[in-house]
């Protein structure tokens, strides 16, 4: 709801930029308006912390870069996913070559709904998630979408052999 008055009122761009988890929307926009989405927060109770960010986002300030992307993208081929893959735009699954490009090119202006993509998932049966990478940020939201799921992370060589070692007495 603040996210929508305060763009409104301020005629600044501002909208929700990730729908994280349970408790935690990241707000992409104009800095002004940003800053006052903050404030209403935290004068409603909430808590808010600015996040060092080079650029807007996943916010419609970003479409300009989207359309760049779209041009890159003109001279790539893709193939049908032979393994549907849920898109953070919508929730959905997709496989096919012209939607998998528009929804890449959506991505970089429209917010990522990463809790709907993952309750999705959930609802399809998905019960064990793997996150790759440095920190346990996503691994931390999935705790938080769903305590029943199983939440696994690979950040060097030896979680990986942990969770491959895990994932062999799954299989």
């Amino acid at each position: 709801v603040f996210i929508g008055e305060v763009g409104a009122g301020h005629g600044l761009p501002c909208g929700g930029g990730n729908y994280n988890c349970p408790g935690q929307i990241v707000v992409a926009g104009h800095t002004e308006a940003v800053e006052r989405c903050m404030a209403l927060a935290v004068e409603a109770g909430g808590r808010a912390v600015r996040l060092s960010v080079t650029a807007p986002f996943h916010s419609r300030l970003l479409a300009p870069a989207g359309e760049r992307l779209a041009e890159a993208l003109r001279g790539v081929t893709l193939r049908e996913a032979q393994v549907p893959v849920v898109s953070n735009v919508t929730a959905d699954y997709v496989t096919q070559p012209d939607e998998i490009r528009r929804l890449l090119i959506e991505q970089v202006s429209r917010p990522v709904l990463w809790e709907a993509s993952i309750r999705r998932m959930i609802a399809d049966g998905v019960d064990t998630f793997i996150e790759v990478g440095p920190s346990r940020t996503l691994t931390g939201f999935l705790r938080k979408i769903d305590k029943g799921v199983r939440a696994l992370y690979v950040e060097d060589p030896a979680s990986l052999g942990r969770v491959l070692d895990s994932l062999g007495r799954v299989c």
